[in-house]
């Protein structure tokens, strides 16, 4: 799916219900993946995910518009969109929220990681009280990923 047409927009706005229930399915498995760890598999929708949105962007820009081609829409037509758009809404929510869940913990775990790094390389001395005292900024090194396993 690319950019639409300039000429056939009845046909083009025909095609949003089955633009928002293909990129509901995508962003439905994209939240599967991620709550699996399956990453990588995850990662690899983002090219169709994009495009989709593109897509879907583009056909409501026109529809907010008012642009519709001469195109009839029955009132159950718009109340279906409606719906449709309403769980679109809540299933990109779960999507955002568990996306932002699985950022914090990989976030953390660097951090864990580097932290433990900085703990390790740091030669290790006590403070006046008697305790180990804290490693000092400067022994902190840059964490380096590989992303190639």
């Amino acid at each position: 799916m690319t950019a639409l047409p300039e000429t056939d927009h009845a046909a083009s706005l025909s095609r949003l219900p089955a633009v928002m229930d293909d990129l509901l399915a995508t962003i439905e498995r994209e939240t599967e993946l991620v709550r699996a760890g399956r990453l990588t598999e995850a990662a690899a929708l983002s090219g169709q995910k994009t495009e989709l949105s593109q897509l879907y962007m583009a056909i409501a820009q026109r529809l907010k518009n008012g642009d519709t081609g001469g195109a009839q829409w029955a009132a159950a037509d718009i109340e279906a969109l409606r719906r449709q758009h309403d769980l679109f809404q809540a299933l990109l929510q779960v999507n955002l929220t568990v996306l932002a869940t699985a950022h914090a913990v990989s976030e953390g775990i660097m951090r864990g990681v580097h932290d433990e790094l900085a703990r390790k390389a740091a030669p290790s001395t006590y403070g006046a009280s008697g305790r180990p005292s804290a490693p000092p900024p400067s022994a902190a090194q840059p964490l380096t990923v590989s992303r190639v396993l």
